[in-house]
């Protein structure tokens, strides 16, 4: 994540407090720092092990197993000092606590181990009768890095800095049409778990909206707590590093780092509390957000994350109670550090989060890089979400590829100046442990992007009859998300157009039809190409209003993929149904023209696979 802070107008711009005030402060102040993540390791102490058996015989056996793999990988003897190594003592592992994942446990060693050691480990371990899988409990970081005057629409909100600082929600370009959603829609009744930081207590423009969660890191040198134990409320207590402060949990040496609030900003974009003259909006404002906090400092184990996300769903968890207010919907603005495939142990917890009709969102990363070979990407069963820029176009570090489903506003940084580089929210403003005073701080990356998405899911399960499955949501999704306005090239795909929550919100409450049924379609404007085109789960369809006796051509070009084109007047074209059509073999060339078309309005149906493709119409 990147966050940008700025001084306002006035260096002694105002801190909104928590304490009751006559007349709420604007938050008009913002604030600058570095929150580049220190590099972390993956701990070299604990392991996560699938066995057979989920109950407490399997916990027995695999109590056994280690003792004797340990014995095996040669880990039970003390290892003298050498020139080139410090002496090492003998080692043992012990089961730590078994996981809300079916079969799965965490293992911890009584020492760091070498990389040697390691593998050494695994290779013995994952070779004992009843262990199906091996893996070492990695630590995971935060996945992150003008509008003219006019009158407002009904529904935009009071909050003193939206209409300059939040050109995500309303800027015709690269916003996501926020307001045009709200008419429907602010997510009333719906729980969205944000799995992050935590949130700090007591947030001064977010506390209503609020329900308590838990802080799931069980290393209190990562939670900054007095104890390793889990513990209800979930609130942010600093994830600030000393110098080097990492390099005991695998990390590699780093600078000292401020606190990031980093839940809060997330929390803030999907349900900041909104009309109520502070601040900013949330985008899912009538939903409520639950904080699972597990990530602190120098990051967050898998192990911790994979029990957060059964939590938040209110699946049991060993030694905890039961989520009282299960979520719908979890946003998880994280990832891997490096190119990683999804642990099997994420996998099974996402498979069973998915079964109880929760729906994860993640962010796509931010390394420029395929999000099918990181994860949160590489894992099934979510819907990934890449960052654009004020401009619609791509966010320079936005991860991309055919497992990004849609995209969202990240922000560009200092390429599109301040405020509209950024994605604003109230912080706190400590360095380190919370205090009583907020700023606005603005974030770049595909952290901001993630939780639009997680707020437009929630105002959709607010309004529909029957929740959408995550397969279902992720296809409404893609089917409503507006082309980009700027070119994607065809070699970094961004999934099928930038989160429209209006046309979303449309689409879901649209009552079925029943006779002369015609599909939603996107408008075309005269000789205004729509790029960076991608196909969802069906056809797409468009529609252009021409006039009589003007040549009119519709034309499809760049990308990769292969597109058929159908064209119709009066009604949506079919493969045999049309008046016009173009089934270039292999290619994404497709014309198709009329030179004396009839006034009123044509259809035009793209088939096939396709990615970055432009579609234009000329009159």
């Amino acid at each position: 994540m990147r966050i940008q802070t700025t001084l306002g107008a006035a260096i002694a711009a105002i801190l909104l407090t928590g304490a009751a005030q006559a007349a709420p402060p604007s938050l008009d102040r913002t604030v600058t720092r570095d929150l580049a993540a220190p590099a972390a390791g993956i701990g070299g102490q604990r392991f996560v092990v699938k066995t057979t058996a989920a109950s407490a015989p399997g916990r027995t056996a695999l109590t056994s197993a280690l003792g004797t793999s340990v014995r095996r990988a040669g880990l039970a003897a003390a290892v003298q000092a050498t020139t080139t190594a410090a002496a090492r003592p003998a080692a043992t592992a012990r089961v730590l606590r078994s996981m809300g994942a079916p079969g799965w446990h965490v293992v911890q060693a009584s020492r760091a181990l070498t990389a040697s050691e390691q593998a050494s480990f695994i290779r013995e371990l994952s070779a004992e009768p009843g262990v199906l899988k091996v893996e070492p409990d990695r630590l995971y970081q935060r996945a992150d890095v003008a509008r003219t005057a006019q009158a407002l629409p009904a529904a935009a909100p009071n909050d003193p800095n939206y209409a300059r600082f939040q050109w995500n929600f309303n800027n015709a370009t690269g916003g996501v049409r926020a307001e045009q959603g709200w008419e429907i829609s602010t997510g009333e009744g719906v729980v969205v778990a944000v799995i992050d930081t935590g949130i700090v207590q007591n947030h001064v423009d977010l506390a209503a909206n609020v329900l308590p969660g838990y802080d799931m890191i069980s290393d209190k040198r990562v939670s900054r707590r007095d104890t390793d134990g889990r513990v209800a409320g979930g609130w942010d207590v600093g994830d600030w590093v000393e110098a080097n402060y990492c390099t005991a949990l695998g990390g590699q040496p780093h600078a000292p780092e401020d606190s990031s609030w980093h839940g809060s900003h997330v929390a803030g974009t999907i349900a900041q509390q909104t009309n109520n003259g502070i601040g900013l909006a949330g985008l899912a404002h009538g939903a409520k957000v639950v904080p699972v906090r597990v990530l602190g400092s120098c990051g967050g184990f898998g192990s911790d994350i994979a029990d957060g996300m059964l939590w938040a769903a209110g699946a049991p968890v060993e030694g905890l109670p039961v989520n009282p207010n299960p979520a719908e919907v979890l946003n998880m603005s994280l990832g891997s550090g490096g190119p990683q495939a999804c642990p099997a142990l994420y996998q099974d917890a996402i498979n069973q989060v998915n079964n109880l009709g929760a729906i994860i969102v993640v962010a796509a990363g931010n390394s420029n890089a395929d999000a099918g070979t990181y994860t949160m990407g590489a894992c099934s069963g979510v819907i990934a979400v890449g960052a654009t820029r004020v401009t619609g176009g791509k966010a320079s570090y936005s991860s991309w590829g055919t497992r990004v489903d849609l995209s969202a506003p990240g922000g560009g940084g200092s390429i599109d100046g301040d405020p509209n580089g950024y994605i604003f929210q109230a912080i706190n403003a400590g360095t380190t442990r919370p205090t009583g005073e907020y700023v606005l701080g603005g974030y770049t990356g595909t952290s901001m992007a993630s939780p639009h998405v997680a707020a437009a899911v929630a105002m959709v399960q607010s309004v529909v009859d029957v929740p959408l499955k995550w397969g279902e949501m992720r296809d409404l999704l893609r089917r409503t998300a507006r082309p980009f306005p700027a070119s994607i090239p065809g070699s970094t795909p961004m999934g099928t157009g930038i989160l429209d929550v209006a046309t979303l919100l449309n689409r879901a409450t649209q009552p079925p039809c029943t006779e002369n049924c015609v599909p939603p379609t996107v408008e075309l404007s005269n000789k205004v190409e729509l790029r960076g085109l991608s196909n969802g789960a069906e056809d797409a369809v468009f529609s252009f209003r021409a006039e009589a006796g003007k040549t009119l051509s519709f034309m499809t070009y760049n990308g990769t993929g292969n597109v058929s084109m159908y064209v119709a007047a009066g009604r949506v074209p079919t493969p045999t149904d049309r008046d016009g059509f173009s089934t270039r073999a292999n290619s994404n060339t497709e014309t198709v023209r009329f030179t004396a078309p009839m006034a009123g309005t044509y259809y035009v149906r793209l088939t096939g696979t396709y990615a970055g493709m432009t579609l234009v119409a000329r009159q």
